[in-house]
């Protein structure tokens, strides 16, 4: 089973919809028995007393009119012992990508990478929650979960 983590800053907009498109994507394929995924944050900043926070609004409104209920996902902090237990881990944009190292101490095995990187033209996923760009940050990632589909799926 191929493990992969999805990571952004808080682990309320852009990780939770890479998780969940990417889960949609497996089970029209037929795969998700195939894979383990889920998505956490770079910070705690939405996570209070130990309790994270839901996805953030405009991200369930989209995310429901996929069909795709996540009611249940809260906001969790990527720890370093995550690091042996997932096979790619997935940032959004380059500060992601280097808190990700911070966080294990460095990436020895090359298992950081970027959701842009599986396009066809390398790009941050920008944050809606600056940008208030809910449905390009959903076209990005939706755009990077298809390139990611196609390098996993033979694995």
């Amino acid at each position: 089973m191929l493990k992969i983590c999805f990571v952004c800053h808080g682990n309320i907009c852009r990780s939770p919809m890479a998780e969940f498109i990417l889960k949609k994507i497996l089970e029209e394929n037929g795969r998700n028995e195939d894979f383990l995924v889920v998505s956490k944050a770079t910070s705690t900043e939405e996570i209070y007393q130990g309790q994270g926070n839901p996805v953030y609004p405009p991200v369930r409104e989209i995310l429901e009119r996929l069909g795709i209920d996540c009611s249940k996902k809260r906001a969790c902090q990527l720890q370093k012992e995550d690091y042996e237990k997932y096979d790619f881990f997935i940032g959004m944009d380059e500060r992601n990508r280097e808190n990700m190292k911070r966080i294990f101490g460095g990436d020895p095995e090359g298992k950081v990478s970027l959701l842009g990187d599986y396009t066809d033209y390398p790009h941050p996923i920008s944050d809606p929650w600056y940008s208030g760009e809910f449905q390009t940050c959903y076209e990005d990632i939706a755009e990077g979960c298809e390139g990611l589909f196609e390098k996993i799926k033979v694995e």
